[in-house]
């Protein structure tokens, strides 16, 4: 916390004024502290008693200039903070606690991770899950292919009773399976929505 001023040229010209008059002596006390604040090189401090005490003079004897006017060029001294020692045990203490407070946030990131499942990766109970998963989608496609060539057959098949030509039993199989095909397609792709979790 400020204490005191550090005094500029301005308050040194017009003290130095002020103890050269002879008209009003300031007293005994006040010059010597004023005095010994101009002897002194800079940066020269001036303590808020003494200025109060010179405050106090320039009121009673009526100068012409006042207490701000004389301290316009000067600043604050704002003494340097020490920090006192920081105390061996409580050091020690906050360290544990960061490291509790550390340890606390590693075991909550790594809570839904299983330690067993990683050490089992590449095992036989691994590859049956994959050999599962493929056997799904194997018997999912062969299901679509036997869907629409069964579709085909149908339709080329029943197709021999409205047309005579080949082509246009051809095209009309074709059709028939097409469209089986695309609902097929529709049904796996809104099955494998739903197993994925999305709506």
């Amino acid at each position: 916390m400020a204490s005191s001023f550090v005094v500029g040229d301005k308050f040194r010209n017009r003290v130095t004024e002020l103890l050269g008059k002879t008209d009003s002596p300031v007293p005994p006390e006040l010059c010597e502290e004023l005095e010994l604040i101009l002897e002194k090189q800079e940066p020269a401090t001036l303590s808020f008693k003494t200025t109060r005490r010179l405050k106090k003079y320039l009121q009673a004897n009526g100068h012409p200039f006042y207490l701000h006017e004389l301290l316009e060029d000067s600043s604050l001294h704002l003494p340097e903070v020490v920090k006192p020692p920081r105390n061996p045990e409580l050091v020690a203490r906050l360290e544990k606690i960061k490291a509790k407070l550390a340890n606390e946030e590693y075991n909550r990131i790594t809570r839904n991770v299983n330690t067993q499942e990683m050490s089992r990766n590449g095992t036989l109970a691994d590859f049956g899950r994959q050999m599962r998963s493929a056997k799904a989608a194997v018997v999912t496609v062969f299901n679509f292919l036997v869907t629409v060539i069964a579709t085909f057959a149908c339709s080329y098949m029943g197709s021999q009773y409205l047309f005579t030509e080949t082509t246009a039993r051809v095209i009309s199989a074709m059709i028939a399976a097409s469209v089986v095909g695309l609902a097929e397609l529709y049904v796996l792709v809104r099955t494998m929505e739903g197993e994925l979790g999305e709506p």
